[in-house]
């Protein structure tokens, strides 16, 4: 009876084990959904493989090893962190950062601009010596943009 028991128990370690590593893969033949729920062939067959895998007496890792190295490493849920991985997830990161940095620089020139042209029109409304006026507005106007400008592009 003892006997029974223990094969029992070991049978549904072996069970629990296989249910746990089989929910961690996914179906070749269905990406989306875990050879645990999947009913397609290849399934079935892997499902028989992690079992006979564990009654080999070999550990979770060196299954999932040879998962990947048999069927790539798609077939697992969770993929090695590594490099290629880390630029994969901090891309949209990267992304809105540079929006957001081109974004405030835009936006400050724009700044720079209506200043320059409030305090031209500032200067332009105030009496003043036309000595003075006249250096006042060769300081406030801005230089004219050196080099090729998207406007320059269309006047050719």
């Amino acid at each position: 009876m003892e006997r029974k028991d223990d094969e029992l128990k070991k049978t549904q370690v072996v069970e629990a084990r296989a249910r746990t590593i089989s929910h961690n893969v996914r179906c070749t033949d269905r990406g989306s959904q875990s050879i645990e729920d999947s009913e397609a062939d290849i399934a079935i067959l892997l499902r028989k493989l992690i079992c006979d895998e564990i009654q080999a007496g070999k550990t979770d890792k060196e299954i999932y090893k040879k998962l990947e190295e048999d069927f790539g490493e798609t077939v697992l849920y969770a993929p090695k962190f590594d490099m290629q991985t880390v630029a994969l997830w901090l891309s949209p990161l990267l992304v809105a950062g540079a929006a957001a940095g081109v974004w405030a620089y835009r936006s400050t020139g724009k700044l720079k601009t209506n200043v320059h042209i409030m305090a031209l029109n500032l200067v332009r409304g105030v009496p003043l010596a036309p000595e003075l006026k006249e250096t006042m507005l060769d300081i406030l106007t801005p230089a004219p943009p050196q080099g090729i400008t998207p406007s320059s592009w269309w006047k050719r």
